[in-house]
């Protein structure tokens, strides 16, 4: 595929695309509205502090983890366009309830349950992958991304402007995130009547049960259970974060850890109930995949997105006290690690699409990512400004098309539940940046980006290890087990009257 087909606005698959994006690129814009007004709402509420706003910022991010496992079960139920759409209209109503909140737990809420909206990434990659053939995978899913994160960017340059220019008046504020809210929600309608599913029925192939991700052996079913604790787990460092800040009781904190571990033990419950039954049965041949590629794209999203997210939120800092920048200065160059995303993630896709060996792709990347922040992990006040922002920017390079690579291989490891697989590796991302930004409080700048150099390399030895080149990679068509067939056979004959 190349890139002038995204020009080709008449193609199905290419309308499918731009769609597609576009809600990706509203999503993120609502997700990430608060931020850019933050200093608004503070001059405006007398009873918001700094504090109240680090605390949302926790939660902007707190249930997007269990949101993104749950969607991406519904994915494999009821496909991306229901599941979009919907997901478009229903978050706009904490948007518009934290646009218009008048109390503390108001805004505590509507921010919490808005933070699930961050799902809607995984969406779009399970609905790029019923359009596009496996051997144009990687640039479409990385266009997708590329361009539709880059609504959290365009809500921090835009947001500000339209609060005070179009609105202004102190809840000029409240008027600009419900203004986006209502756009999300407009384009959720318009989504659910602009496309399908595929280019025809049998695109979207549902997987025996939703409940779990399917395996095929006692082994692959026991690494599924350790890699989903972690992804529930891991907001219990979110719990501690918000005790620690002062905003939670010690018994408040107390029944979050046990809903927590109530929550991984049901996970783990409906992992044992799907896959004891076909594992029993026996897994054909032809059915079979191999965990361990899941599980290493699990760990490169963690060290990739993690990363990225983890880091943009402490670059600004870092140029102004290194280099002694202004704010605004050292907020230009650090928008340049988020900039890079435009191109190099779908370049990321590119490439696995034109190299012929996903997998190699792979390793490159997060092997280049590990020399990247080992590399700024040197800079210093010595180094000249204009190196260490070549430096940044060319580690953001591996960074973003590392993103794009990981899902360039995602739908060729299981085509029917690539909503799920996809779903877990996303989340691992936000685990990532939970940790990562945990780590942060604790060391320097220096040492954090020796941290994440490290971790991206244990994910480099894992894939090494671990990946597998999907089968069919670069066919024409998705590959179809006797499974598929015989799921898709009983689907029809249910449809009969």
């Amino acid at each position: 595929m190349k890139v002038s087909a995204v020009f080709k606005f008449r193609s199905p698959e290419i309308r499918a695309l731009h769609l597609t994006w576009i809600a990706f690129f509203i999503t993120f814009y609502v997700w990430f509205n608060m931020a850019p007004l933050a200093s608004s709402m503070l001059k405006s509420v007398d009873w918001l502090t700094t504090d109240d706003l680090k605390l949302f910022a926790i939660c902007n991010v707190a249930l997007t983890i269990p949101a993104r496992i749950i969607v991406g079960m519904a994915l494999d139920r009821f496909g991306p366009r229901r599941v979009f759409s919907v997901l478009m209209v229903t978050m706009a109503l904490p948007a518009l309830a934290f646009a218009f909140g008048n109390s503390m737990t108001q805004l505590l809420v509507a921010r919490l349950v808005l933070s699930s909206i961050g799902a809607s990434f995984v969406v779009g990659i399970h609905m790029t992958a019923l359009w596009f053939k496996p051997k144009d995978i990687g640039f479409a899913e990385g266009f997708y991304a590329g361009w539709g994160n880059f609504g959290s960017a365009v809500a921090a340059m835009s947001l500000p402007t339209i609060a005070l220019s179009m609105y202004g008046g102190p809840d000029g504020w409240r008027w600009a995130i419900a203004q986006s809210a209502i756009v999300m929600a407009a384009y959720g309608v318009y989504y659910w009547f602009a496309i399908t599913d595929g280019p025809d029925a049998k695109a979207h192939r549902k997987p025996r049960k939703t409940a779990a991700m399917e395996v095929s052996s006692w082994g692959d079913m026991i690494k599924l259970i350790i890699w989903t604790i972690p992804l529930v787990g891991v907001l219990a460092i979110l719990v501690w974060r918000i005790q620690y800040m002062g905003y939670l009781s010690v018994t408040g904190a107390v029944i979050a850890y046990l809903t927590i571990v109530a929550i991984v033990i049901y996970q783990i419950v409906q992992i044992l109930r799907v896959n004891l039954p076909i594992l029993r049965k026996g897994v054909p041949e032809d059915d079979k995949y191999s965990f361990n590629s899941v599980a290493a794209l699990n760990s490169t999203y963690f060290a990739n997105f993690g990363a990225e997210l983890a880091v943009v939120s402490m670059l600004p800092m870092f140029f102004e006290e290194t280099w002694g920048l202004n704010a605004a200065t050292a907020g230009l160059i650090a928008a340049s690690f988020a900039f890079v995303n435009l191109v190099a993630r779908p370049m990321g896709g590119m490439v696995s699409d034109r190299m012929g060996n996903r997998r190699f792709v792979m390793l490159c990347y997060m092997f280049g990512i590990s020399v990247g922040f080992l590399l700024m992990a040197m800079l210093n006040s010595s180094w000249p400004l204009i190196l260490a922002i070549a430096v940044t920017i060319g580690t953001s390079i591996f960074v973003q098309g590392a993103e794009g690579a990981t899902f360039g291989i995602i739908p060729s490891i299981k085509r029917r539940i690539t909503g799920q697989i996809s779903g877990m590796a996303g989340a691992y991302g936000n685990v990532g940046a939970v940790v990562y930004l945990t780590i942060f409080t604790f060391v320097t700048p220096s040492q954090f980006f020796y941290i994440i150099a490290t971790g991206a390399f244990i994910s480099w030895v894992i894939c090494l290890v671990w990946l597998k080149e999907p089968e069919g990679a670069f066919d024409d068509e998705y590959y179809v087990s006797s499974v598929d067939r015989a799921i898709e056979e009983q689907a029809l004959q249910n449809a009969k009257p």
